[in-house]
C-alpha cells in the first residue's frame, strides 16, 4: 500500500525523536515533491503537515499567482518570510516551503535556527515532467519555461545545498522517497547523517 513501507515505523519514531520540537522543513524547486513527500513523511511520523504556500494563500486570501501579479516577487518574499517564521514557532511538524523560500537569507536563517532543513534534490527531467502538468507556476510564465526552470536550478541549487540534509527526488514511488527522508533524519541520531 502506498504511504507505508515495511520497517519504516521504527525509523519514523527515531526521526521524530531527532526532531524534538523542531520542524522538518522541506526545500527545493517546484516539482521536487515537497508537498506530496511531506504529507507522507508527516503521516508516517505521526506529526502534522503544513504547506507554507497554502498558509500564505489562507492568510492573504489570494492565490500565489495573484500575489505575484499584484505585489511582485519582492513583496511576496517578505510575506513568505513572515508566514514561515511564524510557522516555525510551533513544532514538531513537516513544513513544505515554496521553491524560493530558502533563497531568502532571513527565511533561511529562521529555518536553520528553528528547524531541520532537507533538500529534495531533483534533476531537470524529473522537475520538467512534473511541472509541465500544471499551469500555476508564476515563475514559469516565460517564453521558454524549460530554460527558465534550468536557470532556476543553476541559480538555486548551490543555496539548497546548504540544507542540513538532502535526498534525491526522482522517478520512484513517493513512499520510497518518503522512507529515504525519514531515514536521513533518523540517521542523525547516531551522528551518521550522511547526505
Amino acid at each position: 500500500m502506498e504511504g507505508t513501507t515495511i520497517g519504516t515505523s521504527a525509523a519514523a519514531d527515531l526521526a521524530r525523536r531527532v526532531l524534538g520540537k523542531r520542524n522538518l522543513v522541506l526545500v527545493g524547486l517546484m516539482g521536487a515533491g515537497k508537498s506530496a513527500i511531506g504529507k507522507l513523511v508527516a503521516s508516517e511520523m505521526g506529526i502534522p503537515f503544513i504547506d507554507s504556500d497554502h498558509e500564505i494563500e489562507r492568510v492573504s486570501r489570494m492565490t500565489i499567482p495573484e500575489l505575484f501579479e499584484k505585489y511582485g516577487e519582492p513583496e511576496f518574499r517578505k510575506l513568505e518570510n513572515r508566514v514561515i517564521s511564524r510557522l516555525l514557532r510551533t513544532g514538531p511538524r513537516v513544513l513544505s516551503t515554496g521553491g524560493g523560500a530558502f533563497m531568502n537569507g532571513d527565511t533561511r536563517a529562521s529555518i536553520q535556527h528553528s528547524g531541520l532543513s532537507l533538500w529534495l534534490d531533483a534533476d531537470l527531467e524529473t522537475l520538467w515532467e512534473r511541472v509541465i502538468k500544471r499551469d500555476n507556476r508564476p515563475l514559469l510564465k516565460t517564453e521558454n519555461p524549460r530554460q527558465t526552470l534550468e536557470n532556476l536550478m543553476i541559480a538555486r541549487y548551490p543555496t539548497y545545498a546548504l540544507a542540513d540534509l538532502s535526498v534525491k527526488s526522482r522517478d520512484e514511488k513517493k513512499d520510497v522517497i518518503a522512507s529515504e527522508v525519514i531515514g536521513a533524519v533518523a540517521a542523525l541520531a547516531s551522528g551518521s547523517g550522511d547526505e
